[in-house]
């Protein structure tokens, strides 16, 4: 049996487009930083994030990346709020391997984020005890309501055969 299957090959290019249905706010910003403990200023005071060379207060960069904030999407039994592809591959573990953010430009409160997301690659491998392991590759790209590029993830799924040579 092998995990990279036609089927699977067939997911490459696959998109999924998330559009917030109004603008971020400042209060989302605001409220991030302080829930992830970052309590930088540029976050709530509009006169410290001027002086700094922006239009006005801004929210903590990977906000963007987290589309659960904006996208209303249906929270699964796991509780995980995120985009997800929906892929179950029954007799495998899934494991996040990992993300690459880039950033392009701070978020504003007037800006209304899109969030496509797309598979760029599937890969088969082979772990060192011999158990097959699946590579899913997806690259998220965020814009704004005038289709300006805000940030770009990289993102790695691992599907990991629970048996040896399963």
């Amino acid at each position: 049996m092998t995990l990279l299957t036609d089927e699977i090959r067939a997911l490459v290019g696959r998109k999924k487009v998330y559009t917030a249905p109004e603008e971020f706010g400042a209060a989302a910003g605001r409220y991030f930083g302080i829930a992830i403990g970052d309590h930088n200023p540029l976050y709530s005071d509009p006169e410290y994030a001027r002086a700094q060379g922006l239009p006005g207060v801004t929210a903590p960069p990977t906000l963007i990346c987290e589309t659960n904030q904006y996208a209303d999407l249906p929270i699964p039994p796991d509780g995980y709020a995120g985009h997800e592809w929906g892929i179950e591959i029954p007799g495998t573990r899934k494991v996040r391997g990992g993300n690459s953010y880039t950033f392009h430009r701070r978020l504003r409160p007037d800006d209304v984020v899109t969030a496509t997301w797309e598979i760029t690659d599937v890969t088969g491998k082979t772990t060192r005890s011999g158990s097959e392991m699946l590579i899913i590759a997806s690259r998220a790209t965020y814009t704004d309501q005038n289709g300006g590029l805000l940030a770009e993830n990289e993102e790695t799924i691992i599907f990991v055969a629970l048996e040896a040579g399963k």
